[in-house]
């Protein structure tokens, strides 16, 4: 009989001891270890040492002649898709009984879930917190590893908690592997999205009001601070992005909102962190005063959505200011917020919560297959040193059940509370708890009306690179759009300006500014929608010479002529075609705009078709 060796395989989920025989071929070796770790044979490596070198393959050698003997260490590392992934819930070779006692693996999605390409990053890292050897606590040799130099896990708390700043809530990843890690390597881990709705399909009562029972009925609610973030840092690519935005306010007084389009980046100053980065911010139809935000209908938002994808971005978040002017022409504001009071009114968490719904984060630990939100709710506000500020926030997952299924309200006469529903025949509303201190310093649980909404907010620190990035090349300024009240219009003049200020820029600096891209997919008289594909990867890839065969198209000389016809005296920038003479009148053969209303008119014509009145 041959004599029974223990390999060791050490994987980034752990590590196994797999019985084997000198004999036994490479082929049948890696049949077992498939088994073992739950995979198929066809999607993982496994090699000698740790740095990927010394692949052994599934061969019909023996082990004895690949020199593997007992007690040997090798290294797996998988290689394959998720979904060639077996299904975990199969016991392992190790286990020799089942009952139906034991809890059940966690629940996979109906569906396969793409998750974002940051998340299935960070989910291939190791994560691990490492030390250097420390010359006076540690009496082991170099190679050695003792409790005051092993590498940390990426949720230990201490470590995070003695960090400069100190950080009070770990990435959701660290999250995530402190969840399924363990003997059971999150076998029976799942993430469960809270619901305060009544369960669908209970027959054996009358519907509510009139009957509920507690197969159908939703628990109550203890709120919690979340120890977990699904971002842990905003970053805005650089000041001008900020101080475009801030202008709006500068100049009337009134506030404004925005949304952030960037991109989810590694934050490397946290174990497996995520950082949502800024690079442009699109200004919605809107109304507003100095007291009040409302947005409007946006007939552009899928276009919006649509040109940043092609430019590798996305909607990360949004931005209001909450503002009070106490010398715009120096740029200082009062301190509007009290920090003793409230970061975020219960309302604004009640939008951040929307917004947050609206963009679930995708997550194959969860049955729905989403789990909380990657969007960000940034705060334009003074501080105590009269200069503005920009503060970073979320609201929790379950503030975001409580938005999504209607049970949260905000508190008229006080901003910093929310209160919880009562049922009523047409909804029933789960009770609603939080624990606070009574004046003896006891935990006392207190029900939800009203609600302090801190027990809902997660704080996000909000930066600005030493070294300013900048997606978007230009160094001139295209209107914003939706700014009409001062003036600002984006159109073929404003348009027809912006090109003649950029006549020492490279085509691809000139067209590389996110709301003239806007401009050209989105306008009434030359959409190019179709036929932009090429510019934007142009500036996505920033690549000069495809920008230049972009400007050689039909679409950019049609739209140097509506410029050129618009703009008063052509611009030999762009090229137009000038004459020198600002007397000769321009071609009749070109569009005209109208002089009193705008309206861009045929060629030819002498009378505008929209106003009547004569051209001259």
């Amino acid at each position: 009989m041959a004599e029974t060796i223990i390999i060791r395989v050490q994987s980034p989920d752990g590590m196994r001891k797999i019985a084997s025989t000198k004999r036994e071929t490479a082929a049948a070796f890696f049949n077992k270890v498939a088994k073992e770790f739950g995979f198929n044979s066809n999607c993982f490596a496994v090699y000698l040492n740790r740095n990927k070198t010394g692949e052994i393959l599934p061969q019909n050698k023996s082990l004895s002649l690949l020199k593997i003997k007992h007690g040997d260490m090798l290294f797996l590392f998988p290689s394959g898709s998720p979904a060639e992934v077996m299904d975990t819930a199969a016991p392992h070779s190790s286990s020799s009984f089942a009952s139906s006692s034991f809890p059940t693996p966690r629940p996979q999605s109906a569906t396969p879930v793409q998750e974002d390409d940051i998340d299935r990053f960070l989910t291939k890292q190791d994560g691990k917190i490492y030390r250097s050897r420390d010359a006076q606590l540690c009496r082991h040799g170099a190679l050695g590893k003792c409790v005051h130099c092993v590498p940390l896990e990426p949720f230990d708390e201490d470590y995070l908690n003695h960090l400069d700043p100190p950080v009070k809530h770990m990435s959701f990843h660290a999250y995530l592997r402190k969840l399924t890690g363990g003997a059971d390597k999150g076998k029976f881990a799942a993430l469960e999205n809270i619901s305060c709705k009544i369960k669908s399909g209970c027959e054996g009562h009358a519907p509510w009001p009139e009957g509920i029972c507690t197969k159908c009925q939703p628990s109550a609610i203890t709120l919690n601070r979340q120890k977990y973030r699904h971002v842990d840092n905003i970053m805005f690519e650089n000041h001008t992005i900020a101080d475009r935005f801030l202008d709006f306010w500068r100049k009337t007084g009134s506030q404004r909102v925005g949304y952030l389009y960037g991109r989810y980046t590694e934050h490397k100053d946290i174990p497996l962190g995520i950082r949502a980065e800024v690079a442009a911010i699109y200004e919605p139809p809107q109304s507003a005063t100095a007291n009040s935000l409302q947005l409007l209908d946006d007939p552009r938002a899928a276009a919006v959505d649509e040109i940043a994808a092609k430019l590798g971005l996305r909607k990360v978040g949004w931005i209001f200011s909450d503002l009070l002017s106490e010398d715009t022409r120096i740029g200082t504001v009062r301190f509007t917020r009290n920090q003793d009071s409230h970061f975020l009114s219960a309302e604004e968490c009640i939008t951040a919560g929307f917004f947050q719904n609206q963009h679930s984060n995708p997550c194959k630990l969860s049955r729905d297959g989403h789990f909380g939100s990657k969007f960000v709710t940034v705060v334009a506000t003074g501080g105590p040193d009269n200069q503005v500020h920009f503060e970073g926030y979320q609201v929790s997952n379950q503030c975001m059940a409580l938005v999504r299924d209607e049970c949260l309200l905000p508190c008229k006469d006080a901003p910093e509370l929310g209160y919880a529903k009562e049922s009523s025949p047409e909804q029933y509303v789960p009770d609603v708890f939080f624990k606070d201190k009574d004046k003896f310093g006891n935990d006392v649980t207190f029900l939800a009306r009203p609600l302090p909404v801190e027990y809902l907010i997660i704080d996000i620190t909000t930066t600005f690179p030493k070294d300013p990035q900048f997606t978007f090349s230009s160094t001139q300024r295209f209107p914003i759009e939706n700014r009409e009240m001062l003036g600002e219009t984006q159109d073929f003049h404003s348009l027809a300006t912006y090109l003649s200020q950029c006549a020492s820029a490279s085509f691809l600096d000139t067209v590389s500014d996110f709301h003239l891209l806007l401009f050209l997919v989105t306008n009434e008289v030359m959409p190019l929608r179709d036929s932009i594909g090429l510019l934007l990867d142009a500036v996505k890839t920033c690549d000069r010479d495809l920008a230049e065969t972009w400007k050689k198209s039909e679409q950019w000389a049609t739209i140097e002529q509506l410029c050129g016809t618009v703009g008063g005296q052509p611009s030999t920038s762009v090229g137009f075609e000038n004459t020198g003479d600002p007397s000769v009148p321009p071609s009749s053969s070109a569009m005209w705009s109208c002089a009193h209303c705008t309206f861009m008119n045929q060629p030819g014509t002498e009378h505008c078709e929209m106003c009547r009145l004569p051209r001259s």
